[in-house]
C-alpha cells in the first residue's frame, strides 16, 4: 500500500495482469476505412500512407513552392480536398510543408465535423510523429484528441498516444491526460487506458521526466478500471504502488475504488487496513468509502454486511451519513431482489437508534430507502416497508411518507394516496397544506371525487387554516365534469365552515351547471336552499335560471321569476338585484316568447324608469316568430287586460304600422 511504498526508493515495475501483447486493432482498422488518402469518399481495400505511393517524380524547388502556395490558399478558402491533395503530393516526395502550414492543415481537418476529415488528421499526425516530430505542435495534437473525444473514437486516440511513446515524442501529460481519461470513462475502455497509463508511468520514472507523470484523476481512472471493470486486486495494488513511487497522493475516491474491490472480494482484513490508512492521510469524511463498500457488498450479495456497513457508518461518523440516491437505490435493489422487505424495515429501525434526535428527515436512512423505492418505481414496496416497520413496532416521521404520496399523485393512484393519508392521520401526524392540495388536485384530475372529498374532510378535521385552494380545486373540477349534484352536496357540507367563505357566486355556479344540463327542478331547489341559508340571489342567479327555462320553453316559470325579481331590482345591485341590459334582454325575450305582454310592459317601464337602452328589433322578431297570427279582436272577447297589454307592446315595438 501507499504507506509501505514510501520507504522504497525504487519499485520494480510489474506489468498489469490484464495486459496482453499488442495485436492489430480491428476497431482502429474499421476507423481508418475507407482510405484516408482518397480524395473522394470511396472505399478502398486498405489505407495507404504517403510513403506507400508509387515512385513519385522528384519535385523542383519551384514545384514545392507552388504546392505550398496552393496548400495555403486552399486552407484560406476552406477547400479541404485541394489542401489535402497538395499535402499528399509534398509528403509523397518526403517534403514537409512549413511548420505553420502543417499544423494549420491538421487543425483544419480536426475542426470539421466528419469522420473522413478526422481520419486524415489522424494519419497526418501519425506520419509526422514518425518522420519529422519537430514539425508538430503540442496544441495541434491536443486538438486532434479533442476532436476524437467529440467523435467518440477511442481506438485511434489510444493508438495516437502509443505512437507518441514509441517515437519518444513526449507531450506533457497535463495537455492530453484529461482528454484521454474522458474518452476512457465514456467508452469504458479501461484495459486500453491501463496500457497507456502503465507506459506513461514507466517513462516518467525511467526517463526522469516529471512532466510525463500522470495526475491524480488519471490515477483514479486507472484504479477505477482495475477495481470496477477488471475487478483485479493485483492490478489495483500495482496502481497504488506506482502512485506511491511517483509521489501522487490519493484522495477519497482512490480509497473508495479499493473499498469497492475489497468488499466485492470479501477481503475484510484489507478493508480494515484501508480504513486505518485513510485516517493516516487525514481523511475524516468517509462517505465515499462507505458508499463504495456498500456497492461492493451489494454486488457480492452479502446483505448482512450491507446493513452492518450502513449502521457502522452512523457510529463512526457520529452523525447521519448522507449517502447518495444512487447508493440507496443499490441497497434497495439488492434487498428486494432477495425478498428483503423485512430486512429493510429492520435496517431503518436499527438506524433510527443511532441517528441523532434532530436529524433532518431527508438525511435519514429511512427517507433514503423509501425515496429510493419511489425512484425505482416501487412505491408499493416502499409502503410495504413502512407497514412492516409498524408490525415490528417502529415508526417514521411524516417526511418519510411524502415521497410515496407524491409518487401516488404522479401515478394518479389517488385511492391509495387517500388510504395512506388516513394511516398517517391515525398515527397522529399532520400533512401540510401543499401536500393536501397536490393530492386533491390529482384526485380531481383522475375524476376520483370520493378521494377528493375524503381528503378535504381530513383537512378540515386536521384544523388546517387554509382551505380555499383545495375548495376551489374541487368546485372547479366538479363544474368542468358537469357534476352539479356533487357540487351542491359538497357545498352543503362545508357552507358553515368559516375558513372557506362561501358566497353567492358559489351557489350561482351550481345553479348555472344544473340549468345547463337541463335539470331545472334541481336548480330551483338549489335557489331555495341558498335563500334559506340567507345567501341573496343576484342578477347572475336569475340569468342562469331564465336561460335554462327558455331552453325548454318554460316561459311561465320566467314569469314567476319576474314577479319575484321586480320587487328587488336596483340600478347598481347594491340594495338588490342589479337590473342591467343583459338581465333586461333575457326577461323581455322570454316574456315576449311566452306571450306575457303585461309583464313585458312592466319590464319596459322599469327600463324607462332606470334609463336602460333597449334594442326593440330583437323583440319584434321574437313576436313575429311566435305570435304572428295573434288577433287583437279575439283577445278583446276573452281577456280585455291582455288585449291592452298586447296593444301597448305593439305600439312600443312599432308593430302597429
Amino acid at each position: 500500500m501507499w504507506r509501505k511504498a514510501k520507504t522504497l526508493s525504487f519499485l520494480t515495475h510489474r506489468p498489469f495482469s490484464s495486459s496482453t501483447p499488442e495485436t492489430p486493432n480491428p476497431t482502429l482498422y474499421s476507423f481508418l476505412q475507407p482510405s484516408i488518402f482518397s480524395l473522394n469518399k470511396t472505399t478502398t481495400p486498405l489505407p495507404k500512407t504517403p510513403s506507400q505511393d508509387t515512385k513519385p517524380q522528384p519535385l523542383t524547388q519551384n514545384h514545392i513552392a507552388t504546392l505550398e502556395t496552393n496548400l495555403h490558399q486552399a486552407l484560406i478558402t476552406s477547400n479541404t480536398d485541394e489542401a489535402w491533395k497538395s499535402f499528399k503530393t509534398l509528403t509523397a516526395n518526403s517534403v514537409f510543408p512549413s511548420k505553420s502550414l502543417t499544423n494549420s492543415l491538421i487543425t483544419h481537418l480536426s475542426s470539421l465535423s466528419d469522420i473522413h476529415s478526422l481520419k486524415r488528421a489522424f494519419a497526418s499526425v501519425i506520419y509526422i510523429i514518425e518522420k519529422n516530430p519537430d514539425e508538430l505542435k503540442f496544441e495541434t495534437l491536443v486538438r486532434v484528441l479533442d476532436s476524437m473525444k467529440i467523435a467518440n473514437t477511442a481506438a485511434p486516440a489510444f493508438a495516437l498516444i502509443r505512437c507518441m511513446f514509441k517515437n519518444r515524442y513526449f507531450v506533457p501529460f497535463g495537455l492530453w491526460g484529461n482528454v484521454v481519461v474522458e474518452i476512457t470513462r465514456k467508452n469504458k475502455n479501461f484495459a486500453a487506458f491501463l496500457r497507456v497509463f502503465d507506459e506513461c508511468c514507466r517513462i516518467a520514472r525511467d526517463e526522469k521526466l516529471d512532466f510525463m507523470k500522470p495526475d491524480l484523476p488519471a490515477c483514479n481512472a486507472a484504479l477505477e478500471g482495475c477495481c470496477c471493470e477488471l475487478e483485479s486486486v493485483s492490478d489495483a495494488e500495482n496502481v497504488v504502488e506506482t502512485m506511491s513511487v511517483l509521489g501522487i497522493r490519493p484522495d477519497e475516491s482512490s480509497f473508495g475504488f479499493l473499498a469497492y474491490l475489497y468488499a466485492l472480494k470479501g477481503l475484510e482484513e484489507k478493508i480494515i487496513e484501508l480504513e486505518n490508512l485513510m485516517g493516516g492521510f487525514g481523511f475524516s469524511n468517509k462517505r465515499v468509502f462507505f458508499s463504495n463498500l456498500i456497492s461492493g457488498y451489494v454486488k457480492l450479495g452479502n446483505l448482512e454486511f450491507v446493513s452492518k456497513t450502513i449502521l457502522r457508518s452512523l457510529k463512526v461518523e457520529g452523525e447521519s451519513t448522507i449517502f447518495g440516491e444512487e447508493t440507496y437505490c443499490e441497497v434497495v435493489k439488492g434487498f428486494l431482489n432477495n425478498g428483503g422487505i423485512k430486512g429493510l424495515a429492520t435496517l431503518i429501525i436499527e438506524a433510527q437508534k443511532l441517528e441523532a434526535s434532530d436529524v433532518v428527515v431527508d438525511s435519514s436512512v429511512g427517507y433514503g430507502i423509501v425515496n429510493a423505492c419511489v425512484k425505482l418505481g416501487l412505491s408499493d414496496k416502499a409502503h410495504s416497508i413502512l407497514e412492516e416497520m409498524d408490525v415490528q413496532g417502529g415508526s417514521v416521521g411524516l417526511g418519510v411518507y411524502v415521497p410515496i404520496l407524491k409518487a401516488y399523485c404522479k401515478e394518479h393512484r389517488t385511492a391509495e394516496a387517500t388510504q395512506l393519508v388516513m394511516e398517517i392521520s391515525n398515527l397522529g401526524l399532520q400533512l401540510d397544506v401543499e401536500i393536501y392540495d397536490a393530492l386533491i388536485e390529482a384526485s380531481m384530475s383522475s375524476q376520483d371525487f370520493p378521494s377528493a372529498f375524503s381528503l378535504f374532510r381530513d383537512m378540515r378535521e386536521a384544523r388546517i387554516p387554509e382551505l380555499k385552494g383545495s375548495y376551489l380545486t374541487i368546485m372547479t373540477g366538479l363544474m368542468e365534469n358537469h357534476r352539479p349534484e356533487l357540487m351542491a352536496a359538497f357545498l352543503d357540507e362545508v357552507v358553515e365552515d368559516p375558513r372557506i367563505e362561501v358566497g353567492t357566486h358559489d351557489w350561482n355556479s351550481i345553479i348555472h351547471a344544473f340549468c345547463k344540463s337541463g335539470r331545472l327542478e334541481d336548480a330551483r331547489r338549489t335557489l331555495r336552499r341558498m335563500i334559506f341559508l340567507q345567501f341573496e340571489p343576484n342578477d347572475q342567479t336569475y340569468l342562469s335560471l331564465i336561460n335554462g327555462y327558455v331552453t325548454v320553453e318554460k316561459y311561465f316559470s320566467v314569469l314567476m321569476l319576474w314577479n319575484e325579481v321586480k320587487r328587488k331590482v336596483s340600478s347598481d345591485g347594491q340594495k338588490g338585484v342589479k337590473f342591467d341590459h343583459t338581465l333586461v334582454d333575457a326577461f323581455l325575450y322570454a316574456l315576449v316568447k311566452g306571450g306575457f305582454f303585461d309583464a313585458v310592459m312592466q319590464v319596459v317601464e322599469k327600463t324607462q324608469e332606470m334609463k336602460i337602452f333597449v334594442d326593440k328589433w330583437r323583440y319584434k322578431q321574437a313576436f313575429m316568430e311566435t305570435h304572428k297570427k295573434l288577433k287583437v279582436a279575439k283577445l278583446r272577447k276573452r281577456n280585455f287586460r291582455k288585449m291592452e297589454s298586447l296593444i301597448a307592446f305593439k305600439n312600443w315595438a312599432g308593430l302597429n304600422a
